[in-house]
């Protein structure tokens, strides 16, 4: 039986906005996936900002979303998981029918080495990093770009992610909004 290609981009989403929708709606044609979810993080254990309250991020993420591929998720916060590691371990195990693929910006690809147990997210799903606006070398450039550089797949292939094994990883250059939750809470152009 073929396994159900599911996308998991993880966040605050405080708040979400046209850029997530922008990569979003990307991720699923580039990476040919069946479906993408996001997820509301209760809270991002690297930002010292408490986010607004989870019903009202998860409020405004599904009136944003309305792609019937797209759902909004609190699996987080109803497991009560702290760390991507963990969400993704226990998403395996909840939903041994799919098959996980992690997205993220490319912001994400140069602070994941920070991230709690970061070498199993690697190791254990395939991982599709979308490149925002700005220096688009740095996150290459990147300590767990460099220590995964083997297991890159060409953005060319990029249709080819959900099939493939971890570790296994893809860098794809997007038009995008330079749109970001952080403009939009300090409210500056």
């Amino acid at each position: 039986m073929r396994k159900k290609k599911v996308g998991l981009l993880g966040g605050s989403f405080n708040p979400a906005h046209e850029g997530h929708v922008r990569i979003t709606l990307s991720a699923l044609k580039r990476f040919e996936l069946n479906e993408i979810w996001w997820l509301v993080s209760p809270r991002n254990p690297l930002k010292e900002q408490s986010p607004e309250p989870m019903h009202q991020r998860m409020h405004d993420a599904a009136k944003l979303i309305t792609h019937p591929r797209v759902r909004v998720s609190n699996i987080e916060q109803r497991i009560g998981s702290r760390f991507t590691a963990d969400t993704l371990a226990a998403l395996t195990k909840l939903y041994p029918q799919h098959k996980f693929v992690w997205l993220m910006g490319a912001d994400n690809l140069r602070q994941i080495s920070q991230w709690q147990n970061w070498h199993f997210i690697l190791e254990n799903f395939p991982i599709g990093v979308l490149a925002r606006p700005g220096d688009q070398s740095a996150p290459l450039n990147s300590r767990a770009a460099r220590v995964y550089r083997s297991y890159r797949l060409p953005m060319s292939q990029s249709n080819k992610l959900g099939h493939k094994s971890a570790p296994c990883w893809c860098y794809v250059n997007l038009p995008m909004s330079d749109m970001s939750s952080t403009k939009l809470r300090n409210h500056t152009p």
